[in-house]
């Protein structure tokens, strides 16, 4: 009861502070970087999944503002029969590729990154050069799909989404 206690103080103190942190959004010194910085240090003090998505956001965007669009921001693992795992890079981009175009026309957050984890790690390849997931249903569905290869690599993210069709036409009756 004591820790649950303490961790309620701490939680109650991180939200005081962002409200002092954090300047009004009409406000002169209201600027991306500040309200990043209170955004990242509220998420590590709160340990909530939400704000940890719009700090990994922010996070992303100021990485990619200072560096090039081949700058890699993370990588996905896939498990492969023999060997070690290979892996696929997620890089900067551009509004065509790799990160900005995931975030400007699909949006992104933790459950974006979730997805494209679970469609490169254990998803079905899908034809079109990446990793899709399906509905556990026949015939099957695809729900999510990822394609490989840019301009910066052919084992780097050109775009994922959602997708709700079946996965190929014809295919034969269950």
């Amino acid at each position: 009861m004591r820790l649950n206690v303490s961790v309620k103080a701490g939680l109650s103190l991180a939200a005081a502070m962002s409200a002092l942190l954090i300047p009004a959004a009409g406000s002169a010194s209201a600027t991306s970087g500040s309200a990043t910085a209170s955004a990242t240090s509220v998420a590590a003090a709160s340990g909530s999944g939400g704000s940890v998505s719009v700090a990994a956001a922010a996070s992303f965007d100021s990485k990619c503002r200072s560096h090039s669009r081949t700058y890699v921001l993370k990588k996905y693992y896939r498990q492969v029969p023999v060997g070690p795992p290979t892996f696929y890079t997620l890089r900067c981009g551009t509004k065509t590729w790799g990160w900005k175009h995931i975030k400007l026309r699909h949006g992104w957050n933790s459950t974006m990154d979730r997805k494209i984890a679970a469609a490169i790690g254990t998803g079905s390849p899908n034809g079109r050069g990446g990793y899709s997931t399906y509905l556990n249903q026949c015939p099957r569905v695809e729900k999510f799909r990822t394609i490989l290869g840019t301009p910066g690599g052919n084992n780097d993210l050109l775009t994922a989404y959602k997708v709700d069709q079946p996965a190929v036409a014809g295919v034969a009756a269950c």
